[in-house]
């Protein structure tokens, strides 16, 4: 059952939200008519909440990560300094270090927080999403991994995987079909 409070799944048979301690003992109750509509029902992110949580992490992950990037950027211009000329395998080693050290910095700040206890980047958090499975269990770092990786061919196919979420049944992209996830609203 979906706490009320924070959109947490929980037993059946709980009193209490794992999550926030919210009392679920109305909830749990089965002598107490609910309507169909009810917070048990798990309320899907839309398209324009979640592409508003996608900007706003956009924007925090490209300055994090330059504020990460820009002593590494010292440090390779100071390592090459005093070289006249550069060599083809210098060159190949600086963009290689730089793909991997933009690239890092994005993975982590998507698969960390997703896997973690808050369900949710900084842009999720914001907006009041957070990521679960299909049954509205926290999602563990592999999963989180997979849901970020299949983003890539959600754009591949001309952005279409994540244009998905604005016609699909439960709200999922591509990437959360090949994932098994789910995009929720917390306090709706």
């Amino acid at each position: 059952m979906f706490c009320p409070q924070c959109g947490a799944n929980n037993s059946q048979e709980a009193k209490f939200c794992a999550s926030c301690g919210a009392q679920l003992a109305l909830a749990a109750d089965p002598a107490i008519k609910q309507p169909a509509n009810s917070a048990t029902t798990p309320k899907f992110a839309g398209f324009w909440l979640r592409t508003l949580a996608a900007v706003i992490d956009g924007v925090l992950c490209q300055l994090a990560t330059f504020i990460i990037m820009l002593p590494f950027g010292f440090v390779l211009d100071a390592s090459m300094a005093g070289r006249s000329s550069l060599s083809e395998s210098d060159i190949v080693a600086a963009e290689f270090l730089g793909v991997v050290l933009s690239v890092l910095p994005q993975w982590l700040w998507f698969t960390i927080p997703e896997s973690s206890k808050w369900q949710a980047t900084i842009g999720k958090k914001i907006v009041g999403l957070k990521v679960t499975d299909e049954n509205g269990e926290r999602i563990g770092f592999g999963k989180a991994n997979g849901r970020y990786w299949s983003k890539i061919l959600s754009a591949l196919i001309l952005f279409v995987g994540f244009v998905m979420v604005a016609f699909t049944e439960k709200k999922q992209g591509l990437h959360d079909k090949i994932a098994g996830t789910l995009v929720v609203k917390v306090n709706a």
